[in-house]
């Protein structure tokens, strides 16, 4: 039977709704709901769909311990793939197929996601490159609660893979990019073999933009960006000569896809608080107060936001000199270069987003400013007392140790007082 077509982004998501609740075990044998939703995106796939779908009916009929459902997803094929479709459906139970009129994997996957009542799902590619037995270890911490996203890679060092030179080095290449230009510690972007439980897919569908090759990265960087945890399989893959991705137009939207990811987050224009999650399963574990959530990260954003700060002050600083005397170049210099810090630190530091309270918070970086003023200042004029007319440089050097000092106090004052709901929020361990 051919499932509806559902529309595209139709999860409905809890005007209510705060943050992802804690991730629990998932019941065993709820009759009637399939424990596991498996989709298979094709788009002409007449030749492959059939012998894919036996074979991974007949796997998780043999090893599978829930409920499952197999759904091919067709996007607007034009050979006989939905005819192959309705007949898998109509053969098989378990097997259902859905029809899209566009293209798109990633339609596909947010269609066929959004309508499903399977507290797990995921998908794979028709060529079943991947081999499935590690498709129980890719849902298991999903079942389990342990995790909130799984997929395969096949650039951990246990996976074994066998495709072309060419393949390789674009999937390493892409990787890099995605490391180096996005942050994400994920080792596998493109791999078609990835698992989401569904109240994490409801907060986070809605998010993401792309419809094509990109959905799955775009899904796993919005993921990772908000502390959700991600769970890494080694696969075993073996390369389809027959592939009919096109690698250039593919790697070009790709980069379009990095490009308008990587502003997103720079902005904040993300809702990603949505996906927070408690800091356990255990009920002591909800209302934590007093514990430092990611202080490591908070000072290693607050050391860059620092270095960088430091250096925009020691150019203004040197601007004004020229100018006026060395107080008032030091207080326009601090001034200037304290708004700004204090506005990167909220964001990049603390992961304040929006325009909630930051005049409060510029208000409040401002007497933080004013305790730094007196430190350097008092420094510059112990200087001035102790040489009476010292030379650049060694004003300079002065600046630096007492800068280092008012840095220390800046961090302990925006931690504590600046943002105190930020630093002790508790956050998802990975």
């Amino acid at each position: 039977m051919t499932a509806p077509l559902a529309r595209v982004g139709g999860m409905q998501m809890s005007p209510t709704a705060e943050t992802l609740p804690a991730r629990e075990h998932l019941p065993v044998g709820v009759a009637g709901r399939p424990v596991l939703d498996v989709v298979i995106p094709v788009f002409n796939e007449e030749k492959d769909l059939e012998p894919c779908v036996l074979r991974l009916h007949e796997h998780l009929s043999r090893t599978f311990p829930y409920d499952f459902r197999v759904t091919v997803a067709d996007n607007a094929s034009t050979d006989s793939t939905p005819d192959v479709a309705r007949a898998l459906a109509a053969r098989l139970p378990g097997v259902r197929a859905v029809r899209l009129e566009q293209k798109g994997r990633g339609r596909a996957l947010r269609t066929v996601w959004s309508a499903s009542e399977a507290p797990v799902l995921a998908y794979m590619d028709v060529d079943l490159s991947t081999d499935l037995n590690a498709l129980l270890p890719l849902v298991a911490p999903l079942i389990s609660g342990h995790s909130d996203l799984a997929i395969g890679s096949r650039l951990a060092r246990s996976s074994r893979v066998v495709r072309g030179p060419k393949r390789e080095f674009i999937s390493r290449a892409y990787n890099l990019i995605l490391r180096g230009s996005l942050a994400a510690r994920f080792s596998d972007a493109q791999c078609g073999f990835k698992a989401i439980r569904r109240e994490v897919a409801e907060r986070l569908l809605p998010m993401v933009e792309d419809t094509g090759w990109f959905f799955d990265t775009e899904l796993l960087v919005l993921a990772e960006r908000a502390g959700l945890r991600i769970h890494e399989v080694p696969v075993d893959w073996v390369d389809d000569p027959d592939s009919t991705v096109h690698l250039v137009r593919t790697a070009t939207d790709d980069l379009r896809g990095v490009w308008r990811v990587g502003r997103a987050l720079a902005t904040g224009s993300l809702p990603l608080d949505r996906l927070a999650r408690p800091f356990g399963d255990d009920p002591r574990d909800r209302d934590l107060s007093g514990v430092p959530g990611g202080l490591a990260r908070q000072l290693v954003g607050f050391c860059v936001v620092g270095a960088l700060s430091t250096l925009c002050y020691l150019a203004l600083y040197s601007l004004f000199r020229l100018g006026v005397g060395p107080q008032l170049a030091n207080a326009g210099a601090l001034l200037v270069s304290a708004v700004a810090n204090t506005a990167a630190n909220r964001r990049l530091t603390f992961g304040v987003r929006g325009r909630e309270r930051a005049a409060r918070h510029q208000a409040q970086g401002l007497v933080v400013f004013g305790i730094g003023l007196a430190l350097t200042s008092g420094s510059l004029a112990a200087l001035g007392a102790a040489t009476g007319d010292p030379a650049h440089s060694t004003e300079l050097a002065v600046l630096i140790v007492a800068n280092l000092a008012a840095t220390v106090v800046r961090f302990l004052l925006f931690r504590l007082w600046v943002f105190p709901e930020r630093a002790t929020a508790p956050r998802t361990s990975r």
